[in-house]
């Protein structure tokens, strides 16, 4: 048995976010000690595994969820799917390193812009989420989702309009209503976004960079944290 302390150091997942997976039933401690210590075997640290390759593969936490307690879920036949994706993405950094080296030694002349094509990969992605993320939330995805960069722009200026109020308390009537027009959005372009889904988004905008980066990017340096803190207020 390992301690939530040591599974963080074990794993590089934080304290809050393991103890966030617990709040929403999806990586449970084995046991919790008289003392309130969460404790996990080697059962849990295998699902935790899992967790962090459908994370890796930009799967949502909901969907992992549902993957991972769906009664068909065989570990070493998602294994093999992951094992499989993550290959091309090496594949893909491996070209993108040799592009960025023939430009070094030989010179922009030399320039080739293939190696940034994502298509194998995004087609590749597509067909596992097909395959393992038969949820209502991604099946109802997959009818609303027409991507444009209309629709980018205006996702990107509701996080604008949160930075713009990031100075005040996370609970205020000004913050709580972008909030719910941002829950509103996601709910009227991708997915009936409800407030366990939304609370689950808000742990990705601040644990994953690339979330965090584009949110600050958008609405300034901490719009990511306070976004994630106002949504943790909602009732």
């Amino acid at each position: 048995m390992k301690t939530v302390k040591q599974v963080s150091r074990l794993t590089g997942v934080s304290v809050r976010t393991l103890h966030y997976y617990d709040e929403i039933d999806l990586l449970k401690p084995t046991r919790i000690t008289d003392a309130g210590y969460r404790l996990y075997d080697d059962t849990a640290l295998e699902r935790l595994h899992s967790i962090l390759l459908f994370r890796e593969l930009q799967f949502s936490l909901k969907e992992i969820k549902a993957i991972l307690d769906s009664p068909d879920f065989d570990v070493k036949t998602a294994l093999n799917e992951q094992i499989e994706l993550l290959e091309l993405q090496k594949k893909r950094l491996d070209k993108i390193i040799g592009s960025a080296r023939e430009i070094l030694n030989k010179g922009v002349n030399n320039m080739s812009f293939s190696s940034f094509d994502t298509t194998e990969i995004k087609k590749y992605r597509t067909e596992a989420k097909k395959k393992w993320g038969q949820t209502d939330a991604y099946k109802e995805y997959e009818q609303k989702h027409t991507e444009s960069p209309e629709k980018t722009d205006e996702f990107m200026q509701i996080f604008a309009e949160i930075g713009k109020v990031r100075h005040l308390s996370p609970d205020c009537e000004e913050a709580q209503n972008l909030i719910k027009k941002l829950q509103n959005f996601i709910t009227d372009n991708y997915y009936t976004c409800t407030d366990e889904i939304l609370k689950s988004l808000g742990e990705m905008y601040v644990s994953d960079e690339r979330f965090k980066s584009n949110i600050d990017n958008a609405g300034g340096v901490g719009t990511a944290e306070f976004t994630a803190k106002a949504i943790s207020c909602i009732k």
